[in-house]
């Protein structure tokens, strides 16, 4: 959402003036005739919802008319709290900021013109605003296609990091009553905890940035903190494995201590690695 609000805010003086050419170009807003709102969601794809409110009142007269059907739900409430806050031009023209709408809860601007007695609101969807005006590119079926892909594949990779926690409690709670614990009975079910809490956090950015929300920004924070994140909790897995491998080798097999430092020196050159990534990205973004 922010990465929307933010090509708006960059690009606000243009998109408003396409809104209010084309609204100028149409008939009387206040034309409440059933085809010319028809026709004004033929103008505007991005369009959600229409409703008038009378100017004095500031109560709803209309419906909440949709490219469908019309919602009678809203009529003859107040609107006072919209238009103590509309900011309006020398054209009767207003714009609200971006907004997550209550009723849809999409993100939403808010166009407003007033006719006389009447002041007519229009809804209009950030994201296939921006579309339309040319500052993001989607392929309609093809941005389906991913969604459903990134979906499906970040549910399952819920389901396998739930598997991976449950199975690491039930071998703990099993060695319990079966009185044998040790080393691996108490390191196994936390290695398998931290893999399925680095496998949940890699699904839920998944559908955070792809699926919930389209990320189209160009800078690459993102996918560092992603990574670093994600290599962060690798790297407790491999370093509990580790020390895992030190303990069992120490008290059984001795003479083989020095595959467990030659498994200690490739934690310790990923670990070096990553600070140098960390280092080098915030001196980057500095």
């Amino acid at each position: 959402m922010k990465e929307y609000i933010e090509i708006y805010n960059n690009n606000k003086d243009k998109i408003e003036s396409i809104i209010q050419n084309s609204i100028e170009n149409l008939d009387k807003l206040s034309n409440e005739a059933e085809n010319f709102y028809q026709k004004l969601f033929m103008t505007f794809p991005s369009l959600e919802v229409v409703y008038t409110v009378d100017a004095i009142t500031k109560i709803q007269t209309s419906a909440n008319i949709y490219s469908k059907y019309n919602d009678d739900s809203e009529r003859n409430k107040s609107r006072s709290y919209l238009i103590n806050k509309l900011n309006v031009k020398e054209n009767n023209f207003a714009f609200t900021t971006p907004y997550q709408s209550s009723t849809t809860g999409t993100l939403c601007v808010t166009v407003s013109k007033k006719e006389g007695d009447k002041i007519i609101f229009m809804d209009f969807v950030l994201e296939k605003l921006l579309e339309r005006v040319g500052l993001i590119d989607k392929h309609v079926y093809f941005s389906k296609l991913i969604k459903y892909f990134y979906f499906v594949t970040g549910f399952f990779m819920m389901i396998l990091s739930a598997a991976a926690i449950i199975y690491g409690g039930f071998d703990f709670v099993k060695n319990i009553f079966h009185e044998s614990l040790d080393i691996d009975a108490i390191f196994k079910p936390v290695i398998a905890t931290t893999l399925g809490l680095a496998i949940f956090d890699l699904a839920k950015t998944i559908l955070e940035q792809e699926v919930f929300f389209k990320s189209y920004s160009k800078d690459s924070k993102i996918e560092i903190k992603v990574l670093t994140k994600f290599l962060i909790t690798i790297l407790i897995a491999l370093s509990i494995e580790t020390l895992m491998v030190v303990f069992k080798i120490a008290i059984e097999n001795y003479d083989k201590m020095l595959n467990a430092l030659y498994l200690m020196g490739g934690i310790s050159f990923i670990i070096t690695s990553l600070a140098i990534l960390i280092f080098l990205t915030r001196r980057k973004a500095e």
